[in-house]
């Protein structure tokens, strides 16, 4: 992408898209949740009423330029941007994901970069241990715990 406003267009033409072919399933409730951030996406549907292959059927019919490759949860969880989502009988529990690549590198502090980018990671990290200190770490907590209908 060349040019400056290719992003802008790009999110247009997505929520076009959506709009024609995801809107339909959300309101049939064949999708119960839909949510995308940039191209990664995370549907919710009922297994009763939906099977996964024909969602990536459907999908992959939206635009011949366009291919879905969904993964499926695994033993309840499912890794959705860096979030790992765990199915429970009666509530969704939310945790931290960090991909197997993760190297949580920090920029050198001889680097050019600008100060306020050398200093956010510490902050970050200040801020993490400091919650952690205090008993807030666990996002699995009573008070981080989504409940959901059954």
């Amino acid at each position: 992408m060349s040019s400056p406003i290719s992003g802008t267009i790009a999110e247009i033409f997505l929520q076009h898209l959506e709009h024609i072919y995801i809107k339909p399933l959300i309101e049939s409730k064949r999708i119960l949740f839909y949510t995308r951030y940039i191209d990664d996406i995370l549907i919710i549907y009922d297994t009763e009423t939906t099977d996964h292959d024909y969602l990536t059927q459907y999908t992959n019919t939206m635009h011949t330029k366009l291919q879905f490759n969904p993964t499926l949860e695994s033993n309840g969880n499912i890794n959705f941007l860096d979030l790992t989502i765990i199915r429970r009988s009666t509530h969704i529990e939310i945790d931290i994901y960090r991909k197997p690549t993760t190297t949580d590198t920090n920029i050198h502090s001889t680097s050019i970069h600008p100060n306020e980018h050398k200093l956010a990671a510490y902050r970050y990290h200040s801020k993490r241990y400091n919650k952690k200190e205090n008993g807030q770490q666990s996002f699995t907590s009573p008070n981080k715990t989504v409940s959901h209908p059954q």
